[in-house]
């Protein structure tokens, strides 16, 4: 996820508190959603749904921080 940004995210995931979470928290999801998707864990089309919605808007907040620590 944006590899343009991968020295920058090295660093805000050890200095910033905020950021590391919801760093985190994105790849949490990734990874429950692969385990629902792959039927290792169960789950109804809707609830992979809520959690891909979840975990896009994560990744927009990671992004909106990422532009202003590169400003």
């Amino acid at each position: 996820m944006f590899p343009e940004y991968r020295e920058l995210i090295s660093k805000l995931k050890t200095s910033d508190r905020h950021f590391s979470h919801l760093f985190d928290k994105h790849n949490e999801l990734d990874a429950k959603i692969l385990r629902m998707e792959s039927r290792k864990e169960s789950a109804t089309p809707e609830q992979i749904e809520v959690l891909k919605k979840e975990k896009l808007l994560l990744k927009d907040q990671i992004y909106a921080v990422l532009k202003k620590a590169s400003v």
